[in-house]
């Protein structure tokens, strides 16, 4: 039954009691009532449709439950990973394109079958190599770069993607006096309401509350407002050629990737009659791999031309006699027109027709029902390409999900087995990517509120998952009206608390180094944006190779002994040493990078002691030794040895003697030359040294006759 409780962790819920069962009921329910509205507005963090945040709430919500370790930890949408989702595969495609979706989807499988594999290996132990500080550093950084991301949304200004985070927020602060005051006004009453009910009424669900205000609102003032024109109608000659730039490389996509299909059914009809090395075969191949590299020049060329024309403001001027209206580009207005006292932007382009927005956006219609459950396609140059995203995502997931697991645990005093839960957020991952899902982990506002809200056992994240499944087969047409610039004042409410200062300044006082890799981490997560995998891999670097820089040089110092009969540091205590031992203690393992430096500092000590004729070295803080190391001492101890010096160790751990025993060292020095105390190397030595002029009783390393 263990056997079958470990591959099934769900059974472990059962048996269940009324009492618990409605305790998971109301949980559920309440931690839906922030996830529908919350997983839209990640969604769309994400660079993806608002529906797609629904779709990711719901199978990945009861498979991380279900199989994960944790009762209480609610799976799903989260802001770090929608962040890192977009901004990573913005380079790539344009935002909520089929291709950035396909990507998307793609990313969620690869994060999943990362975490399984690195579950089922049980190599949970891989998350260190992301220290504290780092994270500390990334997540403010992150926070403050997904509430600027959010900035455009609430102005209801177009922003242009490039690979320069800042110049982009740069470009939309010069457009604020182009801002849509009503979305302006929309997005600061959402704010400033989800503010006073988290104040006066914080057991109420004040991000559904404000949503459904806000939808209701929306529809009543008929806040978005579409329509369309053809070319003919733009009058003024620089709009009306990027238009056409764009229209054209709009139609030429199409018609590469109808004659990249016609070639591909070619292929393949060729691999059947002649074999793939065929070269005919190979000639239409290569064939499709230059219309692909076409492709991605013309697409690129598209977005730039799109980002232009979304920057163009434009009026419009009834046409005269029932003709089309005129449009115009905004100040550039002839005198004598009247327009009709809105401002349209180009909103997207299609075959010939260009769609205007007038008003504010909205989440626009929702698809009902499932998502259609299939494979994800995706090719090894794409599996590549995602490579380095995939892992980070990986770590910052895992983390995220088994610090807020752990953080709970403490409350709820459930064992957490950070293996298992890796297991469990990888096939939330894998199922979701089968279900259109893009990469999710356990949020720590939803499991806060799962936690307050009593849930028992991981059935709450079942009723949850339950009900958005619900809300995607009957109420999705309520969702229609529902603002984008609500959707960004809920992202910015759920990130506010991640800006920490006062973390990066407590790693800096806790060490120097580690003040110096959150501040690095922070300002190249900023720099390098919206590139942030570089940013935190920047960080992991630089943690890395500072604590190996710290280890490089540990802390040696010469003994000598205390009026409180211990040895301790001579220079620090201001203590007398002997001229003929030398006892030195190196606070550090024997590896390769640090054995140099041991080496030296025994060999200075040896030049400023020349009468010494043994040194002891006192291991008690030596945990391990290396190939390298064990080369060292061997060499270091020949070496004084042909200067009449003897070497002497007391307080090595087994570890250290087992490898010194494997090599030969522990006998080529000498087992008279270990001991296991200080005091019993000491007198040893002392029966060792045979200068006339030495006397035991008045060595400073002897300890003080106790008191008469």
């Amino acid at each position: 039954m263990n056997s079958v409780k470990r591959l099934f962790p769900f059974l472990n819920w059962f048996p269940l009691n009324r009492l618990s069962l409605r305790a998971d009921l109301l949980a559920g329910i309440t931690v839906a009532m922030v996830l529908v509205p919350q997983s839209m507005a990640y969604a769309q963090l994400a660079g993806l449709p608002a529906y797609y945040g629904l779709y990711a709430s719901f199978l990945p919500v009861l498979i991380g439950a279900m199989w994960g370790s944790s009762h209480q930890l609610s799976t799903g949408p989260v802001a770090m990973v929608s962040l890192l989702t977009g901004s990573a595969l913005a380079q790539f495609a344009a935002p909520g394109t089929e291709q950035f979706i396909a990507l998307a989807i793609v990313l969620a499988l690869m994060v999943g079958l990362m975490e399984i594999a690195i579950g089922v290996f049980r190599l949970g132990a891989i998350i260190n190599f992301l220290s504290h500080p780092v994270i500390v550093g990334f997540t403010n950084a992150a926070a403050i770069i997904i509430a600027l991301s959010q900035l455009n949304k609430i102005l209801g200004v177009p922003v242009a993607r490039t690979d320069h985070f800042l110049m982009d927020i740069l470009g939309v602060l010069q457009q604020v006096r182009d801002t849509h005051i009503p979305t302006l006004l929309m997005g600061l009453a959402a704010l400033a309401l989800m503010l006073l009910l988290r104040k006066y009424r914080p057991k109420w669900p004040g991000v559904l509350i404000v949503v459904g205000l806000s939808t209701v609102v929306s529809w009543a003032i008929v806040f978005e407002q579409n329509s369309s024109a053809d070319l003919s109608q733009f009058q003024n000659d620089t709009a009306r050629n990027s238009i056409e730039y764009a229209v054209a490389t709009a139609n030429r996509t199409r018609e590469l990737q109808i004659e990249i299909a016609a070639k591909a059914t070619d292929l393949q009809k060729l691999e059947k009659q002649v074999g793939q090395t065929h070269p005919r075969a190979l000639a239409v191949g290569y064939d499709i791999e230059i219309l692909k590299t076409e492709i991605k020049t013309i697409e690129r060329e598209h977005r730039l031309r799109m980002r232009e024309l979304r920057r163009f403001v434009f009026v419009r001027a009834p046409g005269a006699d029932g003709t089309a209206p005129r449009i115009y580009l905004d100040r550039l207005v002839p005198e004598d027109v009247k327009t009709d006292g809105h401002h349209w932007r180009v909103a997207s382009i299609t075959q010939d027709r260009i769609l205007l927005s007038g008003g504010g956006e909205v989440v626009g219609r929702v698809p009902s029902g499932v998502p259609a459950v299939s494979w994800p396609r995706f090719s090894v140059d794409m599996l590549g390409t995602l490579l380095s995203t995939a892992l980070v995502i990986t770590l910052v997931g895992f983390m995220e999900a088994v610090s807020i697991a752990k953080a709970m645990a403490t409350k709820t005093r459930q064992r957490i087995d950070p293996n298992q839960e890796l297991i469990g957020q990888g096939l939330a991952n894998i199922v979701g990517s089968l279900a259109q899902s893009f990469p999710v982990s356990g949020s720590f506002s939803r499991s806060a509120v799962n936690l307050s809200a009593g849930a028992v056992t991981g059935l709450s994240s079942v009723f949850a998952g339950v009900i958005v499944l619900v809300t995607l087969l009957f109420f999705t047409p309520l969702l229609y009206h529902l603002p984008q610039a609500v959707l960004a004042a809920v992202i910015m409410m759920a990130v506010i608390n991640l800006v920490n200062f006062e973390a990066i300044k407590h790693a800096w006082k806790a060490h120097r180094h580690d003040g110096v890799a959150a501040a690095i981490t922070f300002f190249a997560t900023l720099g390098f944006a919206p590139h942030l995998d570089t940013g935190i891999l920047v960080g992991a670097g630089l943690a890395i190779v500072l604590y190996l820089y710290r280890t490089m040089r540990p802390r040696v110092a010469v003994l000598g002994r205390h009026p409180d009969g211990t040895l301790r540091d001579a220079r620090l205590h201001n203590l007398k040493t002997s001229e003929h031992i030398i006892v030195i203690r190196f606070d550090g393992s024997l590896y390769f990078a640090n054995v140099p430096y041991f080496e030296d500092a025994i060999l200075e000590e040896s030049a400023r002691s020349p009468a010494a004729k043994f040194i002891l070295v006192v291991g008690d803080a030596i945990n391990e030794i290396d190939g390298s190391g064990d080369e060292v001492v061997r060499h270091l101890t020949r070496r004084l040895h042909e200067n009449g010096i003897t070497m002497v160790f007391c307080g090595l751990k087994m570890q250290v003697l087992q490898v010194m025993e494997s090599t030969g060292l522990y006998a080529e020095i000498g087992a008279q030359h270990f001991f296991r105390t200080e005091d019993e190397a000491l007198d040893a030595i002392y029966q060792w040294i045979n200068d006339p002029a030495f006397d035991a009783k008045f060595c400073p390393l002897q300890p003080a006759p106790p008191p008469t």
